[in-house]
């Protein structure tokens, strides 16, 4: 049983020293505590060389008065050394309200900070899709490791599942841009250039990039809270243990996926944007639908339907690749997923409307406008 705490003021060399002896764990502390607290200078040093045990507060207690004293510690063993530097080195001063900063420089840096995140983040993007490239050669050399089945659940997942939302936001885009763009024409008696207007919008522009913000939304949102759930449970750790590759099981199937039902899913966006602005232009335009397809064919080339087909791979593989490396981003906790899922978004979002940007300049110039 650990004896009680003790403490005995001695004079050594000409100096006062504080001998302290038994447990200094918090249950035989007593009074130790505040007969230190009396005890007035000068000191030489506190002897520890008869304590029998310590424990935090012990060490915090001794540190304490070390400090008040301004004197040392002798005879310490290793472990009550050890305890006692690491009490000194948490005996930091903690500031209430943060340093003054100029909000000029505060806004610099912050814009810094984001700059530097900004450019880290896509160096991580563009190392996660050459991770998926390996990944892809090493499937193609090894057929035996393609997971079919979860490529065609995703499929269901990213595709089957969304026609329902992407149509009714598409119908309704459709008849949104119709009943806009009329109003506008009517001012120069050219409501017949609606039909131009919905048809080279739809199929051109805003069929698949609609498409891709929906699918980003839905489906790169939940990549990332997926994977980034499996990391924190650490069945990503488990799967490497085993000798599954993360990439070949996690994140290949889910890209090919994206990838394989975007220009799907886009065709299928466009085809029903048109259906609602066709909608619009027989109830409020008097146009009939047979004259609306008539003029469509006439008006919309065949190279705006390529534009959007040749997009479409391109935004599924920006919104999965988004999706799977945030979500094999998260490291700490639940409040993790949540910020890395948010990222996910934001950040397919950003870089499709970017690459749809290049898209425009492209296409016009190599004469596809």
């Amino acid at each position: 049983m650990n004896k009680a705490a003790e403490l005995a003021e001695e004079q050594q060399d000409g100096s006062n020293v504080v001998r302290l002896s038994g447990s200094l764990a918090i249950a035989c502390l007593g009074d130790l505590p505040d007969r230190l607290d009396a005890v007035q200078g000068p000191v030489g040093a506190i002897d520890l060389s008869a304590v029998d045990h310590m424990d935090t507060i012990g060490a915090w207690t001794v540190h304490r008065a070390t400090k008040r004293l301004g004197c040392d510690v002798t005879g310490a063993s290793d472990d009550a050394r050890r305890l006692i530097d690491a009490v000194c080195h948490l005996d930091e001063p903690m500031p209430i309200r943060p340093d003054h900063v100029h909000p000029l420089r505060r806004v610099v840096g912050q814009i810094g900070e984001a700059v530097i995140a900004s450019g880290a983040n896509l160096m991580g993007l563009l190392g996660f899709f050459g991770a998926t490239l390996i990944a892809s050669w090493s499937v193609i050399r090894h057929p035996h490791r393609f997971r079919i089945n979860a490529v065609v659940q995703r499929f269901e997942v990213v595709g089957v599942s969304a026609l329902g939302i992407i149509g009714l936001m598409s119908f309704l885009i459709g008849i949104v841009i119709a009943q806009q763009g009329s109003v506008q024409l009517r001012q120069f008696g050219m409501e017949m250039l609606t039909i131009n207007l919905v048809g080279r919008l739809t199929f051109r522009e805003l069929g698949v990039l609609m498409t891709a913000i929906m699918v980003a939304g839905r489906s790169g949102s939940a990549f990332a809270a997926q994977l980034g759930t499996m990391k924190l449970t650490e069945e990503v750790d488990a799967m490497r243990t085993i000798g599954v590759s993360p990439m070949e099981a996690l994140v290949l199937p889910r890209t090919l996926a994206v990838v394989i039902m975007m220009p799907l899913l886009g065709f299928y966006a466009s085809i029903m944007a048109v259906i609602g602005g066709g909608f619009l232009c027989a109830i409020a335009l008097e146009i009939p639908p047979i004259t609306f397809v008539q003029r469509l064919r006439e008006v919309v080339p065949i190279t705006d339907l390529w534009v959007g087909l040749i997009k479409a791979p391109v935004f599924g593989i920006i919104i999965a690749l988004s999706g799977c490396f945030q979500g094999m981003q998260v490291k700490a906790n639940a409040e993790e997923v949540g910020l890395r899922t948010t990222a996910a978004v934001v950040q397919a979002i950003f870089l499709v409307i970017v690459i749809d940007a290049f898209f425009a300049v492209f296409f016009t110039w190599v004469g596809w406008n």
